[in-house]
């Protein structure tokens, strides 16, 4: 077979609208849309995390250790430089809230919904029933 014929053959409109098919069926799967949101609703956890950690945790934190500075403004000064390590902390802590929450999210509750859709067994079909009937029958008939 000639190649130059058959890739002449190719129609490049029905190439295109099977691309555009295959594309549309991939991304309105359900598996894509349900990462999206996902996705978009991990954002939003995120920032609210954020602010909890930036605007609650931290200040209260401040505030029960010795000295009136905020967490912000602690600093290692090395000659010139300063090290803010209490902007690290503060991301720490935020890390540690979103790991925790996360951690509960994926192995204790979707654990549970798994584990709880694992111990109900599916009902056996009919061809199952009607397999283990005759092999009931044939067990009675050598016996």
């Amino acid at each position: 077979m000639d190649p130059l014929k058959s890739i002449g053959s190719i129609d490049p409109a029905r190439r295109a609208f099977s691309l555009l098919d295959e594309f549309k069926n991939c991304a309105l799967k359900g598996n894509i849309i349900d990462l999206a949101v996902g996705v978009i609703i991990g954002a939003a956890f995120g920032k609210i995390v954020d602010s909890l950690v930036k605007h609650v945790l931290m200040p209260l934190i401040g505030m029960l250790l010795p000295g009136e500075r905020s967490y912000v403004d602690w600093k290692i000064v090395v000659g010139v430089e300063e090290i803010p390590y209490g902007l690290f902390l503060g991301e720490l802590v935020n890390f540690v809230i979103v790991a925790f929450a996360i951690y509960l999210f994926i192995v204790k509750f979707l654990g549970f919904v798994m584990r709880a859709k694992q111990a109900a067994p599916p009902a056996p079909s009919k061809e199952q029933v009607l397999l283990a009937e005759i092999r009931d029958l044939l067990k009675a008939q050598t016996a």
